[in-house]
């Protein structure tokens, strides 16, 4: 069953696309945070499956603020990359972090809220890892996270890192620093996909590698069955 989650914050009040499972509760939920093309289908899906799997699922509009309820696909990329460039990271986190909480109160739910996300929305699942009080954090290629390493001091919550081997946005320095400073943090797992590209667990992408996509996401839910049942 789909709705809609608003969720309120300083500036203004945002929708959440949520889907909630058949099955009897409680569940957890699952945080689905986007990529630049916005709460699209290929990101309702992952919602949907992630309620197939028992969780309460939402995933935020994050591009709220210039376009509500824009959904793009690969043949925007420009105008996605307009948004990516004017988007505001830290109100992004923020975002998150009121997402979580208004979760945290959904009927049905256990209490424990994980967020996972891709592309964008894997730098923005790294630093709500050091920035939010959410359970476990699954986050996929997040561009831009060796940017913000220093963050990881904060992170005291299990953290899952996936990083695509030839991936065009995260260079072999940046993935091996994310490597070395995520791997030195107790309950952290940092897998590598050689010769993947990034986005390559995309629904119907360009990039998407069908048998990786399927190893990741074994990997993010048992990872999430750990630490939020």
């Amino acid at each position: 069953m789909s709705t809609q989650l608003p969720v309120t914050v300083a500036d203004g009040t945002f929708n959440c696309y949520v889907e909630y499972p058949s099955t009897p509760g409680p569940h957890p939920v699952v945080i689905v945070v986007q990529e630049i093309f916005g709460i699209n289908e290929g990101m309702r899906s992952i919602v949907r499956n992630y309620a197939l799997k028992g969780y309460i699922a939402v995933a935020p509009d994050l591009f709220w603020r210039a376009e509500p309820g824009v959904q793009l696909s690969e043949a925007d990329f420009e105008k996605g990359m307009a948004l990516y460039q004017s988007f505001d990271v830290d109100k992004g986190v923020q975002d998150i972090a009121a997402t979580i909480a208004a979760a945290r109160t959904l009927e049905g739910g256990n209490g424990k809220v994980g967020v996972t996300g891709y592309c964008l929305g894997g730098l923005l699942t790294y630093l709500a890892a050091a920035r939010t009080d959410g359970d476990a954090f699954a986050a996929y290629y997040g561009g831009g996270t060796d940017n913000f390493l220093a963050e990881a001091a904060n992170i005291t919550k299990p953290v899952l890192y996936h990083l695509a081997g030839a991936d065009a946005y995260i260079p072999p320095p940046a993935q091996e620093a994310i490597r070395a400073t995520l791997e030195a943090k107790p309950d952290t797992e940092v897998y590598v996909y050689p010769g993947r590209d990034h986005a390559f667990a995309r629904p119907n992408g360009s990039s998407h590698h069908a048998a990786d996509a399927t190893l990741a996401n074994s990997r993010t839910d048992a990872f999430f069955l750990k630490h939020l049942f």
